[in-house]
């Protein structure tokens, strides 16, 4: 490998790795398999494709072509080279909207083709629901569809030519072509040539048998697709031909495919069903309406989806408790139309008696909470795995003419039944397609023999109702050794036949399709090492997954690849500015699992190259809520820092960060002294500070100096501001002892609106006490956050420790202002001192964001705005804090900003800001920081009016957004504030 590492390198402009850690990071995709690669090419053009493939002949190394590595079947594993096209070759070359057809590279992903398409109201016809990180080249090689597969087909019906690399290394373009063309193709001695000339003489062999023996049903994706060659009605082209393949006959370099006119309205009916059956059996009427789609899920999902912070809105829509929904599209150019189909069904429904409540959701805005958790349906069930127990996909992907799917799925159920396994059930039934995971231990042999029991049960009921046994995802390890008994002797030796035609050597892909190894080989939980035990620092009782250590909570990542996303929510902020598999919270996740299953785990988690997967980490906890199984990568590497520290010692650099409250503190003590830094380079240098951050700037008015020395009653109220919002509050007059018809509060004094940032804290304050509250500060130090996201967990553990004993003797709210600080009295002080810990429940039960009890105050009339606040109207676009759309959401603070009267609120799905605490201020961070930045943030800024407001609720994300773009964000009490009377 040495040499063939060496020779690459040598030949490819794209990077190569052969590093242990990275060849584990390809060695699982989003099946129950693991088969660890000979290394990674990530290959930047065709000509880097050619060389790969050319050089891996060569020294006897198979090839397989990778895009998101999200498949569900194992094709994306195998004993080979890696050639991962989702880092460069990801280009939309061509668009033509006239033609109506894309040229797109195989890394490209679907919601990026759809973005580009959109703007003349097209799309790609095959909708996953793996949409944001799906690239085409995947869903060419399993020929993927999607919920509106009953209307635009499979990949395959929209692919319109591809060009590929040949397992000789030569390149080939493959389209319809005429007899003519075929019979010029197959003159000569290429491997072109041969396959023109021996795959339609294989066709004409088979004929018959490939007429018979071929099943029927149309919804299919696995085997090699001779059935379409063989149409005597279509001309001969190669280029569907492939299309399913799963990279064991060609490695595509770019595709031609058809887009679809966009539908440009969309209703939806979600009938409400007491039973899983109930809601199949509904089916019949959905498709005599003409649907776009009817989607299945069932109470697994449901249940599920009510745990997650992400999918909350829809529990607040559905009526009563049902078993199960079935949702009904209906897409096309005339709402009317659509609206009169929408009554339609409910008619039909209601007459025979399916469900006992049908919501009609005709709007955007009432589908978007639907839609979300519809297409999130894989995530959800995952996230109901405990330790290795899991739901896996070896019977998930069967598909029955939808007018068998009750039969077929009451059967089904009987054999699961049967065996004594549980599993969720959704999916697709327009097109008789569900998705049902039965939860398997894969470390327990006899659950391993019960598995296979069950799927070859499930293979024999799929011949006898005439369906298929991949309908869309493929064939892979988990269904190709069963190809023989689903297609016959016949059909699978001209299948063998095809793979020996385009790739006599077996290095494509070997292994997928064709000659492939028993569905029980190479399974994850079974190759790994029993972890050994590592007292942790950190409870991880309270993390998903933790019951069973550091590594049982790393190993809980199931690669789905939501943190591959890049246009959309928090996760991954690094990633998105890198793309790199590494910088995705499953390349973190599973470079620990590695670091964990090492005979020596405290070796393992001090390893360079382990940290250098980490370093890109925010911690800024989008993974928690955003990750289905809610991998929380940033309290596991707070971990792996600890117990690296432990024998490497602490930097300087973490020390001085996890003493931020004190080294603010003392900087607005001596603000001339401290603000020297940020004009002396050589300090900045010393310090590892990046030298275009601008630093914060320390003022003798802090927040806590404010609140101490504040005259007694005298004159002065708050300042009121027409067009802008004032910086420098003035100081307010109190009473001695101000009423308080609300009651008394506790406002935690954090670090940054104490010290750096007094206006907020100030004009927080103010409000509250106009609201009717009194206010007490509570100024006793630090929450242990800073300590926490550097590894410093002894300190952080007693910081944690002093602040909760001191919250436990106040009364009232515990109120803030800085989500990173309040929120660590809800999360992190849990696991550093224990679930169990007295009053860390107590303290966390009573801390709230300032902007609910502001909502509230507005609401009931003891906070009044000025209507003319801003006389026309005032637009604000709200960017808010990782950590807070992690544990809260930001539904209270978007609340807040809308009660200002006339005002036009925009919340920004804008990703991490990219400054992430310290993140950004260190200088080999800085340009991932920017980077991150200009992701989604900057360009959406600057492309706001001047006259547009900016508000942030954390103080790292005002400091990026001004710095980034020269516009000031505003805390939401600072915009409040200035529109008081």
């Amino acid at each position: 490998m040495t040499s063939l590492q060496t020779a690459l390198a040598r030949e490819l402009a794209g990077e190569v790795a052969f590093d242990e850690y990275t060849r584990h990071l390809y060695a699982r995709d989003a099946s129950m398999y693991s088969i660890t690669p000979r290394g990674v090419v990530a290959p930047r053009d065709a000509d880097d494709v050619v060389a790969a493939v050319t050089l891996a002949a060569e020294h006897g190394v198979p090839v397989l072509p990778r895009g998101a590595g999200t498949s569900l079947a194992g094709q994306t594993v195998g004993d080979a080279l890696v050639l991962d096209f989702s880092r460069h070759m990801a280009e939309i070359v061509d668009l033509d909207p006239e033609t109506r057809t894309a040229r797109v590279q195989p890394g490209v992903v679907q919601d990026q083709l759809n973005r580009a398409a959109a703007r003349y109201s097209l799309m790609f016809g095959p909708d996953t629901s793996t949409s944001n990180r799906a690239t085409l080249g995947g869903m060419i090689g399993n020929n993927s569809a999607g919920s509106g597969s009953v209307r635009y087909g499979m990949t395959i019906d929209h692919v319109q030519a591809l060009d590929v690399v040949l397992s000789d290394a030569t390149r080939a373009r493959f389209g319809p072509v005429s007899p003519a063309e075929v019979a010029a193709r197959a003159a000569g001695s290429t491997r072109e040539a041969m396959i023109y000339r021996e795959l339609p003489a294989l066709v004409a062999a088979h004929a018959e048998v490939i007429d018979t023996d071929f099943p029927g049903f149309w919804r299919r994706a696995g085997g090699y697709r001779l059935d379409r060659l063989a149409r005597p009605d279509t001309p001969f082209d190669l280029a569907k031909f492939v299309v399913g393949a799963e990279g064991t006959l060609v490695v595509v370099t770019e595709a031609t495919v058809g887009l679809v006119p966009k539908p440009p309205h969309t209703v939806i009916a979600v009938g409400h069903f007491r039973s899983t059956q109930a809601a199949i059996s509904a089916t019949g009427d959905a498709l005599a309406c003409d649907p776009a789609a009817v989607e299945l899920m069932d109470r697994t999902i449901l249940d599920l989806s009510r745990q997650k912070i992400e999918y909350a809105a829809l529990g607040e829509i559905l009526h009563d408790d049902p078993d199960a929904l079935l949702f009904v599209s209906f897409s096309g150019d005339d709402r009317s139309a659509l609206l009169r189909q929408l009554d339609e069904l409910t008619e039909l429904w209601a007459e025979h008696g399916h469900g006992y409540h049908t919501l009609r959701a005709e709007t955007p805005t009432q589908q978007s909470a639907l839609l979300k958790v519809r297409k999130s349906g894989l995530g959800l069930l995952m996230a109901a795995s405990t330790g290795s127990n899991r739901p896996l996909a070896f019977v998930e992907d069967t598909a029955v003419p939808p007018a068998r799917l009750a039969e077929y799925t009451a059967r089904f159920a009987e054999v699961l039944d049967r065996h004594g396994m549980r599993a969720g059930f959704y999916g697709h039934c327009s097109v008789g397609c569900l998705h049902i995971r039965p939860f398997v231990d894969l470390s327990r042999p006899d659950e391993v023999a019960r598995m296979r029991s069950v799927a070859e049960e499930i293979r024999d009921l799929v011949v006898e109702f005439g369906g298929a046994n991949s309908s869309e995802h493929g064939d892979g390890l988990a269904r190709s050794e069963f190809n023989r008994r689903l297609f016959g002797d016949r059909l699978y030796e001209a299948m063998r036949q095809v793979k020996r035609i385009f790739d006599p050597d077996n290095l494509m892909n070997p292994g997928k399709i064709v000659d492939a190894p028993a569905m029980t080989e190479n399974l994850r939980d079974a190759l790994l090492r029993e972890a050994k035990p590592l007292p942790t620092a950190l409870d991880l009782t309270v993390l998903a997954g933790g019951s069973d250590g550091m590594r049982g909570a790393a190993d809980r990542c199931m690669n789905i690849g939501l943190c591959r996303k890049t246009d959309a929510g928090v996760m991954c902020p690094s990633y998105q500015a890198t793309l790199r598999e590494q910088d995705s919270t499953r390349g973190r996740a599973n470079a620990l699992v590695k670091a964990l299953s090492s005979p020596d785990p405290l070796a393992g988690l001090a390893d360079e190259r382990l940290h250098e997967v980490l370093d890109l980490c925010l911690m800024c906890k989008a993974c928690k809520s955003e990750c289905p199984l809610s991998v929380d990568m940033a309290t596991l590497k707070a971990e792996t820092l600890h117990q690296t520290h432990q024998t490497r010692g602490v930097p300087l650099r973490s020390r001085l960060f996890a003493a931020i409250r004190t080294l603010n503190r003392w900087g607005s003590a001596v603000p001339t002294l401290a603000n020297l830094p940020a004009r002396l380079p050589a300090a900045r240098r010393l310090l590892g500070l990046a030298p275009d951050r601008p630093l914060p700037t320390f003022t003798r008015r802090t927040l806590p100096r404010w609140h101490h020395t504040r005259p007694q009653p005298g004159e002065s109220a708050l300042p009121s501001a027409r067009v802008g919002v004032s910086s420098t509050p003035s100081r307010r007059s109190r009473p001695t002892e101000p009423p308080a018809p609300r009651g008394t509060l506790t406002w935690l004094a954090d670090s940054f609106t104490s010290y750096t940032e007094p206006a907020v804290g100030i004009a927080a304050i103010e409000l509250l006490e106009r609201a009717g509250w009194r206010v007490n500060l509570a100024d006793t130090g630090c929450c242990g956050r800073a300590a926490f996201s550097k590894g410093l967990l002894d300190k952080a553990r007693k910081q944690a420790t002093g602040l909760v004993e001191a919250l436990r003797r106040t009364q009232g709210p515990i109120v803030g202002a800085e989500p990173s600080c309040l929120l660590t009295l809800r999360d992190e002080h849990r696991a550093l001192l224990g679930a169990d810990h007295p009053g860390v429940a107590e303290v966390a039960g009573r801390a709230v964001l300032v902007e609910e009890l502001l909502v509230e105050a507005i609401d009931d009339g003891s906070l009044r705005l000025r209507e003319d606040a801003w006389p026309a109207g005032a637009r604000i676009l709200f960017h808010g804090h990782c950590h807070q759309k992690a544990e809260v959401g930001t539904a209270a603070t978007v609340a807040l900003l809308r009660r200002i009267p006339g005002a036009e609120v925009v919340e920004l799905d804008a990703g991490c800001c990219g400054m992430a605490g310290s993140f950004g201020f260190e200088a080999e961070h800085y340009e991932t920081s920017m980077r991150i930045g200009e992701n989604r943030l900057f360009p959406a800024v600057r492309a706001e009016p001047p006259d547009t407001l900016v508000a942030a609720t954390g103080v790292s994300c005002r400091q990026q957004i001004d710095h980034g773009t020269t516009r000031r964000a505003h805390h939401p009490v600072e915009l409040i504030r200035a529109a008081l009377p």
